[in-house]
């Protein structure tokens, strides 16, 4: 990939960065070319010190590519730039458990503490079989921003297990639980790093992981977010991250004189984010016409409609069935088996106004980005951790197609876990409706300041370049004010 395509989709016809974005003059007298060595410079230095961490590699060359002209404009920035790819510390340690036959397992247990500049350490656990160190990397740096975007006193984690919950007895999954916080307990915090869910780690993995947590600690403090609402959780968390994807794509579809109202939607997943991006899409007027899990996808032309949205619900969430039990259950639906790589995913070749993959990272590739392209797709919002690879990224920009990175678009699950470490430390609960409005004000913020960071730059309607800018800012006002320790 050229890196300067990625960002100027005229670079192609001959049309130089200098003409696109003139405020990388940096003297009177010199215009600096955003492909000399400097970003180069910092991402060799990453894939030297941690080679096999691809995932970490391609979160962080997208970051570096978009701050460019900041660093041209500022280049005092530099070693803030230098500073934030290493994580301030990553512990690892072992997680011994039995299973209900009393053999034993041992999984591998990770936390990464990225950046604590503008505030302690937020963001999810995950246990998946394909938890490493690279993904939970990735995922921590790209949290620095989303949560710095959020205007929320947050830093950035991440952390999580190699341990698979499904096919796990409850009891199973309390004991793991358990032993997981028997470590991970005395390096969080309220006030130092406050973890919460992502894949695997639901309201059940997180109240074993409080309790655990509560009689470890002796304490009762808001040092986990997505609790049950019985013991300091906040109402609206489990539906944030999905309505916060629908609040944010609904005002880039308003930038151009479009709403949800009639549109037809794909949706990727079939969890947490898609069932409630599903649920605020039809609140809008939208058609949902997918959804997906690990074994292919269903397409249902007449619409997901509450009724059926709330049978997936009832499958996914309390039977934990497959996707495919969908078909079965409406005829006139279709349902498509997963096929393995190189194969393209068909779910994104049916003709949608708007695209919301919500599964997970690296799901959509350039030549399935083409496929939406192909079908006039109107916009793509990212409702999981860069679902899109840079290849599809390059794709929707160069097509002119409405795109918001998920650190931007999906940063409504940590506000509303912000807003509940707030509830916590009031001691008071806002109603549905209150936290429902806190969360929409912040979506629709983080669009603008996207959104006006991007025009400022010279990269207009780039919510790449927008977000990553405007949350790098923050965090460099902060750390140069802090003297970079």
């Amino acid at each position: 990939m050229i890196l300067t395509e990625l960002f100027n989709p005229y670079h192609s016809k001959g049309v130089s960065w200098s003409t696109v974005c003139p405020i990388t003059r940096i003297d009177s007298e010199t215009l600096v070319n955003p492909m000399d060595n400097t970003m180069k410079k910092v991402y060799d230095s990453v894939i030297a010190r941690d080679p096999n961490q691809p995932e970490f590699h391609q979160a962080v060359e997208e970051v570096l590519e978009s701050l460019v002209p900041v660093i041209q404009a500022h280049p005092e920035y530099l070693p803030v730039v230098e500073s934030m790819v290493e994580a301030e510390r990553i512990i690892q340690f072992r997680v011994p458990w039995y299973d209900d036959s009393g053999k034993l397992h041992v999984n591998r247990g990770f936390r990464i503490q990225m950046n604590s500049a503008i505030g302690p350490y937020k963001g999810g656990l995950r246990f998946h079989p394909s938890v490493n160190q690279s993904i939970l990397k990735f995922l921590a740096f790209e949290q620095v921003f989303k949560n710095s975007l959020t205007g929320l006193p947050m830093g950035g984690g991440k952390g999580g297990s190699d341990f698979d919950p499904k096919g796990k007895t409850d009891s199973e999954v309390m004991r793991f639980c358990q032993s997981f916080m028997m470590e991970l307990w005395r390096h969080i915090g309220a006030n130092l790093d406050v973890p919460a869910g992502d894949i695997g780690v639901g309201g059940r993995e997180i109240g074993f992981l409080f309790g655990m947590y509560k009689k470890l600690a002796n304490e009762f403090t808001g040092v986990l977010t997505g609790k049950g609402i019985s013991y300091g959780g906040s109402l609206i968390r489990p539906e944030a991250t999905g309505y916060g994807l629908v609040y944010f794509a609904r005002e880039m579809l308003a930038t151009k004189g479009k709403s949800f109202e009639g549109a037809s939607v794909s949706i990727s997943g079939s969890g947490n984010v898609a069932q409630f991006a599903c649920e605020k899409v039809l609140d809008l007027g939208g058609k949902p016409v997918t959804m997906s899990d690990s074994s292919g996808f269903i397409h249902d032309p007449e619409g997901i409609d509450r009724e059926k949205l709330s049978w997936i619900m009832d499958l996914k969430n309390k039977r934990r069935g497959r996707i495919s039990e969908y078909a079965q259950k409406y005829p006139g639906s279709t349902f498509t088996a997963s096929e393995p790589e190189p194969a393209s995913n068909g779910l994104w070749n049916i003709e949608v106004d708007v695209a919301l993959p919500c599964a997970t990272q690296n799901e959509i590739n350039g030549e399935e980005a083409k496929m939406l392209v192909k079908n006039k797709v109107m916009a793509v919002a990212e409702g999981a951790n860069m679902p899109c690879t840079p290849e599809a990224v390059e794709v929707f920009l160069t097509n002119r197609v409405m795109f918001a990175p998920g650190k931007a678009s999906n940063a409504g699950g940590v506000a509303t876990s912000g807003l509940e470490m707030s509830q916590n430390s009031l001691r008071y609960n806002w109603t549905r409706e209150e936290v429902d409005s806190k969360l929409d004000q912040i979506m629709v913020d983080i669009h603008k300041n996207a959104a006006e960071t991007a025009e400022k730059y010279g990269m207009p309607d780039n919510y790449v370049a927008g977000a990553n800018i405007a949350g790098f800012l923050k965090v460099a006002e902060a750390m140069t004010a802090q003297g970079l320790i």
